[in-house]
């Protein structure tokens, strides 16, 4: 039977991969932010997830505004990436698990979830900085399901509807029949608008941060219009931690827990957290 051995949620700017790129991982500006992955490193190097459920928000790469749906999930059993608006970049090829796949589709769907199913996709930065964030300068040892959150075209989802979306993800992993690890993996946040560069608000970040280990339904009834107030448009990217929470039981541990003000022009932080049981 599947098994949910925890979760790790991280910010996920561009520059981050220009970063890695240019090996400027030790710089003044930098070294803070990856600073707090070799905790993560060592977890993942013990735990080897067999899957990593990755949920994130699509920038434009496989839907636009004219076509998006409100969750899309992949169906494939390989995904790789896409032109961006910079190129065409580096073929690059990432295992999925269609079977598993196929298996939370239809757990979704009777959990009264109308998602996209996507049997072709491509990974964009969202994803892709994540992962390469988890296993750096290396091939991603574990298989990849995208799961997309809609954060562009409004009406965008509710905070309470993304945790029950965690939620139903979570008793589709629990019921899977077959032994499998499963890391959730949130991409996305902290505060920021890209129209409104250095807008972070510090404050309600680290409070985000406390409220989702200890009391994330304190979070839910957060309407839209109040949470881009408070953290900017792009900041509506906290979705996707809300429903890694909602995926994980209520109890939980903090593996480890970083916040990095500012990472570009985003409040940057990194969270592992474990089943308390």
């Amino acid at each position: 039977m599947a098994n949910i051995i925890g979760a790790i949620a991280t910010s996920h700017v561009p520059s981050i991969g220009d970063a890695i790129k240019g090996n400027l991982q030790g710089t003044p500006k930098w070294k803070g932010f990856f600073d707090a992955f070799p905790p993560v490193h060592d977890w993942l190097e013990k735990k080897k997830p067999d899957l990593i459920v990755m949920l994130y928000s699509d920038h434009g790469l496989n839907f636009f505004l004219d076509n998006r749906p409100t969750f899309a999930v992949g169906a494939a059993p390989s995904y790789g990436p896409g032109d961006e608006g910079f190129g065409p970049p580096a073929p690059r090829e990432f295992q999925g698990d269609d079977v598993f796949s196929w298996h939370l589709i239809e757990s979704l769907v009777k959990d009264e979830f109308d998602i996209a199913t996507c049997q072709e996709m491509k990974l964009d930065h969202a994803c892709l900085l994540a992962g390469d964030l988890l296993w750096p300068e290396q091939e991603w040892p574990a298989k990849v399901q995208p799961i997309d959150i809609n954060i562009m075209q409004h009406p965008v989802p509710s905070f309470k509807r993304c945790f029950k979306l965690g939620q139903a993800i979570g008793r589709a992993i629990e019921s899977y029949p077959d032994d499998l690890n499963v890391a959730i993996v949130a991409s996305g946040g902290l505060s920021h608008q890209i129209n409104l560069a250095g807008f972070i608000n510090e404050d309600f970040d680290r409070m985000c941060l406390d409220k989702i280990v200890n009391a994330p339904e304190d979070l839910l009834d957060y309407s839209i219009e109040n949470w881009v107030d408070l953290a900017g448009s792009q900041g509506l990217e906290f979705t996707s931690w809300i429903s890694m929470r909602g995926a994980m039981p209520k109890e939980v541990r903090v593996v480890t827990q970083t916040y990095f003000q500012p990472l570009s022009n985003t409040g940057g932080a990194v969270l592992l957290l474990e089943p308390d049981a």
